[in-house]
């Protein structure tokens, strides 16, 4: 396979990518979310030159290609414009063999049990319990996640006594719910541990990014101490780092985020890793672009897939960029499940509408 054409439609913070083979076959992808604009122009001046007339067969070498080509620029812009080229690939060649991403990377198609992700920290915790009830009311949700702390806040918590208040909440009003919570970066090792001990005698199971993610060293001293399941790795987009973080077991669980990492081939060698360690794969996905899809389709795949699929439950308040982008949506949980369908590719279509309003740019042979 060999490109002749990569476009982009976006806006500040959704970018599709539609990319044509020498027969005239497409397939749809996504770059990562927020400043998608910026990603977009990454994507056409440091990707789309080494990837179009390139022999494709063999997707992870042409992209650490892309990656030696651009050594410069080691960073996540980088990924993420990879991203959006990955994913549409994988499209186009799941369309041509008319199945599912799921089943051409491994799996099948079929439901995943996924939990109810919180994205508020300005939420009291009386109101964040009452709307997880709801939702394991009306969509059967049995797991749920839920925001401690400030975000890289240095140890502050969004006001003061909230996490203290938010963990015993949210188990009286869960009782037999699994209970999932995410520090993002807020805290010093001593004191993650302090709120893991918290956590652990409410029986939650889940405790993301307690330290800075970039200080490992901090993340295993809390790892290794606690029982709780630590997880993380959302932010990481180096393999190498990585490799070291499976390697020390900074975490229990690895978290990449597919669009972050540079798509599902780079993602796959990740989730290699963490086989041959013998830790799971909970990604990250925490809004409903086209990266929760992704990773539906990954997690039906890998052996070592966790025990959910991330599901934002953030609507046009808090999310108003992600309304309007599919001619049906592909997001439904019923019993507390996603499920992958077996349309072919990713199994979605972009509103005509959305595209027609974005800006578009192409890069062509």
């Amino acid at each position: 396979m060999t490109l002749t054409r990569i476009e982009t439609f976006t806006t500040p913070d959704i970018g599709f990518v539609r990319v044509t083979d020498t027969d005239g076959n497409t397939g749809w992808g996504q770059v990562s979310t927020y400043h998608a604009d910026i990603t977009c122009t990454v994507l056409h001046r440091q990707v789309a030159p080494w990837m179009l007339a390139r022999d494709l067969a063999d997707l992870d070498d042409a992209l650490d290609f892309v990656t030696e080509r651009e050594h410069k620029f080691p960073g996540s812009y980088l990924r993420r414009a990879m991203a959006g080229v990955d994913t549409a690939i994988w499209d186009l060649r799941a369309k041509l063999a008319g199945v599912p991403v799921a089943t051409l990377i491994g799996g099948s198609p079929g439901k995943i049990r996924a939990y109810a992700s919180s994205m508020k920290r300005d939420i009291t915790p009386e109101d964040e319990a009452a709307r997880f009830q709801r939702l394991a009311g009306d969509h059967g949700f049995t797991a749920f996640k839920m925001r401690a702390g400030a975000e890289v806040g240095r140890n502050t918590d969004e006001w003061p006594g909230r996490t203290e208040a938010i963990i015993p909440a949210m188990r009286a009003a869960l009782p037999d719910a699994d209970l999932l919570i995410d520090a993002n970066s807020c805290y010093s090792p001593d004191r993650a541990i302090e709120v893991g001990r918290m956590l652990e005698g409410e029986g939650f199971c889940h405790f993301e990014e307690p330290c800075p993610y970039w200080e490992l060293e901090q993340t295993k001293q809390v790892t290794d101490t606690l029982s709780i399941d630590v997880t993380g790795g959302e932010q990481d987009c180096d393999l190498p780092t990585w490799q070291r973080m499976i390697d020390m077991r900074a975490v229990d669980i690895v978290q990449p985020d597919i669009c972050y990492l540079g798509g599902i081939a780079r993602t796959l060698r990740v989730c290699r890793m963490a086989e041959a360690a013998n830790l799971p794969v909970t990604p990250h996905c925490a809004n409903l672009s086209m990266v929760t899809l992704f990773t539906m389709h990954l997690l039906r795949a890998i052996p070592n897939a966790g025990k959910y699929l991330e599901f934002s439950i953030e609507g046009a308040d808090y999310y108003p960029w992600q309304q309007d982008l599919f001619v049906a949506s592909p997001y439904a949980i019923e019993d507390g499940h996603a499920t992958v369908t077996d349309t072919p590719g990713w199994g979605v279509e972009i509103s005509p509408d959305w595209l027609a309003r974005a800006a578009y740019a192409v890069s062509e042979r």
